[in-house]
């Protein structure tokens, strides 16, 4: 059985990648699978493959479904298109574009082709990594449903007492010029105390 091993950059910094092995009779849906778990993203989004050169253009698309878009010609689809059938030359590259909203692009390329299997190996899988992949849904989708529990447990939405008053609107008012005025006195009388007992630093 041959062995296509692809390389995935991202697109934005490529010294972010992602090293991947499949087999080349399996799916463009096993490939995009394993993308997505190699980058620790979840699968809820629209995603196609387009078939690229060396240049990195896009051609032909390998799409997750036919969606509601205009097409130069109709979509192969990844489900029935084996990744062998697409492998044009020794060094075939693919752009791969997850979530139409975000755009998430990789840049996929085949390195090595191998004849025999490793035993060890469950096809397809992730076989190496290469810098810290982006957060998909950045810090909050990092933290999820912790940070959710942290804000109510500690009440992180309200404010303190002492951090301002309110008009009859409900409006801030801020901190008042009263409150203002006895902080600017208060450091004064300090800096009085400093200079009476010799306290403060001597010039060299």
């Amino acid at each position: 059985m041959t062995i296509l091993k692809f390389r995935v950059y991202l697109e934005e910094d490529e010294s972010v990648y992602r090293d991947v092995v499949i087999r080349h009779t399996d799916s463009f849906r096993d490939l995009h699978d394993v993308i997505l778990k190699a980058y620790e993203f979840d699968n809820k989004h629209k995603a196609t493959f387009f078939r690229s050169n060396d240049h990195w253009l896009r051609g032909r698309e390998i799409s997750l479904e036919k969606y509601d878009k205009d097409y130069q010609a109709a979509p192969l689809i990844m489900n029935e298109t084996s990744i062998g059938s697409e492998i044009k030359n020794p060094n075939q590259k693919f752009i791969y574009l997850y979530d139409f909203n975000k755009n998430w692009n990789f840049l996929v390329e085949l390195i090595n082709v191998s004849k025999e299997e490793n035993p060890k190996i469950s096809y397809p899988s992730m076989v190496r990594t290469e810098g810290i992949a982006p957060s998909q849904y950045g810090t909050k989708g990092l933290l999820g449903a912790k940070f959710a529990d942290i804000e109510e447990k500690y009440d992180l939405t309200q404010v303190g007492e002492g951090f301002g008053e309110k008009d009859e609107d409900g409006e801030d008012l801020g901190i008042s010029d009263d409150a203002l005025a006895d902080d600017e006195v208060a450091d004064d009388e300090v800096a009085d105390d400093e200079v009476a007992t010799g306290s403060g630093e001597e010039e060299v």
